[in-house]
C-alpha cells in the first residue's frame, strides 16, 4: 500500500505543512543561509548524530573554514582535530577530499547537478537531494528515516521501512509529494515533523498539523508503525591501553589499529592498544614487546581508572595502564608528544578517555 492523495488534497496537505514549518521551525544555525557549503556541512555533521551535538562543531568549524576553499587548502589533520569528539571520521575525510575536488573540477563552488554531487566523496542520494533542494531548489526529494516514518504513518504502511521494495516505495511517494515551488522548504518540513512531532516511540498526533491524513492515526496504529528494526546484538570489548611516559613527560602515539578494528580509534593517533580477554596487562605487555620491541618482563604497568565508551553496537571497557619508561621506543608511525600537547592532535574521544585516566591517577 502507498500513500496516495487525490491533487487538491495533496495541495492542501502540502499548504497546512509548509505553513506549520514556516511558522515553527526552529531556529538552527544552517538554516540562516542558502549557501551550498554551509548546507553541506551540516548535513555531513548531522549524519548518525544528534543535533545538539553537532551545533558547537558546527559553529566551530564555519569560524576555522568559513568556505569551500579555506577547507581544501589545509591538511587533512587540521580537518580531523576541528572534528575531534564528533566520531564517524570518514565524514571529515570525505568532507575535506570533497572540497578539494569542488575547488579543482567546479570552481569552488558545490555542483547544480545530481550526477556530479553524487561524484563527489562522501556523498549519497540523500545529502545530494537535501543540499541541491536547499541551496538551488532542485525538485529532489530527501528520504531519511524521519521522513519514511512520517510516511509510513500517512498510509498505515506496515512492515521495515529499510526493506528495500518499501524503501524505494517511499522515495517514490517522496518524490511524489514534494513541493515542487518549495522544495527545499518541503524537504525540512518532513524532516522537522518527524524528528519533532512524528517520533518514534510517542508521536505528538495532537499537535500535528497534518493528522487529519493519517491512517495509521485513524486505525491506532502509531505505535506499530513503522515496524521496529531488529538490533545487532550488542558485542562487548575489552580494550587495553598504554600511556608509556618518560622522564621528560613524553608519551608515544601509534598508527597501528593492533588486533581490535580500526574503528575505535578511527585510524588516527593514539595510545598502543589491544583486545584482551581476562588477562590484560599480561596481554597488553605481550603486545608492547612483540610491537615496540619492549622487554616485556621489565614493563610495569600500572592499571589506571578504567572508562565506558560505545561504537554502534559495540559496548567498550577501555583499559588503561600506565608505564613509566627511561626511553621511548622508535618505530615507524609512531609520535613523541608532550602529554601535555596531546589535545592539539587529533584523537578519538577513546583516546581522549583513556587519557583521562591518567589526569584522574
Amino acid at each position: 500500500m502507498s500513500v496516495q492523495f487525490p491533487p487538491r488534497t495533496l495541495a492542501h496537505f502540502r499548504h497546512r505543512l509548509l505553513d506549520w514549518f514556516r511558522a515553527h521551525c526552529r531556529d538552527l544555525p544552517w538554516r540562516t543561509s542558502r549557501d551550498p557549503y554551509r548546507i553541506w556541512v551540516a548535513e555531513i555533521m548531522l549524519q548518525q548524530t544528534r543535533i545538539a551535538t553537532v551545533m558547537p562543531y558546527y559553529d566551530r568549524f564555519l569560524e576555522k573554514f568559513p568556505t569551500v576553499e579555506s577547507l581544501a587548502c589545509v591538511p587533512q589533520e587540521e580537518v580531523l582535530k576541528l572534528w575531534s569528539g564528533l566520531g564517524y571520521y570518514s565524514r571529515a575525510r570525505n568532507l575535506h577530499r570533497a572540497a578539494k575536488e569542488i575547488l579543482a573540477r567546479h570552481n569552488g563552488t558545490f555542483p547544480r547537478s545530481l550526477d556530479a554531487a553524487l561524484a563527489l566523496p562522501g556523498i549519497g542520494r540523500y545529502t545530494a537531494a537535501a543540499v541541491l533542494s536547499i541551496a538551488y531548489d532542485v525538485p529532489l526529494a530527501v528520504l531519511d528515516g524521519n521522513v519514511a516514518r512520517v510516511l509510513a504513518r500517512l498510509g498505515a504502511i506496515r512492515g521495515d521501512v529499510r526493506a528495500p521494495g518499501r524503501w524505494k516505495q517511499l522515495a517514490q511517494t517522496a518524490q511524489r509529494f514534494l513541493a515542487p515551488r518549495a522544495p527545499g522548504d518541503w524537504n525540512q518540513a518532513l524532516m522537522e515533523l518527524g524528528e519533532t512531532i512524528c517520533t518514534p516511540q510517542i508521536p505528538r498526533c495532537g499537535v500535528c498539523p497534518v493528522s487529519r491524513w493519517c491512517r495509521a492515526r485513524a486505525r491506532k496504529l502509531t505505535r506499530e508503525i513503522p515496524a521496529s528494526r531488529k538490533k545487532r546484538a550488542l558485542v562487548r570489548i575489552q580494550i587495553a591501553a598504554a600511556i608509556l611516559r618518560d622522564p621528560r613527560g613524553r608519551t608515544l602515539l601509534v598508527r597501528d589499529p593492533g588486533a581490535h578494528d580500526d574503528v575505535l580509534f578511527s585510524r588516527m593517533w593514539q595510545f598502543p592498544a589491544i583486545e584482551v580477554a581476562r588477562r590484560a596487562k599480561d596481554e597488553l605487555a605481550a603486545y608492547l614487546a612483540q610491537s615496540l620491541g619492549m622487554d616485556a618482563a621489565s614493563l610495569d604497568l600500572e592499571a589506571l581508572p578504567r572508562a565506558r565508551h560505545g561504537v554502534t553496537f559495540r559496548n567498550i571497557t577501555l583499559l588503561p595502564f600506565l608505564a613509566r619508561v627511561a626511553r621511548l621506543p622508535k618505530r615507524q608511525r609512531t609520535r613523541v608528544i608532550s602529554l601535555d600537547h596531546l589535545p592539539d592532535l587529533p584523537v578519538s574521544s577513546a583516546t581522549r578517555k583513556i587519557a583521562a585516566a591518567l589526569a584522574h591517577h
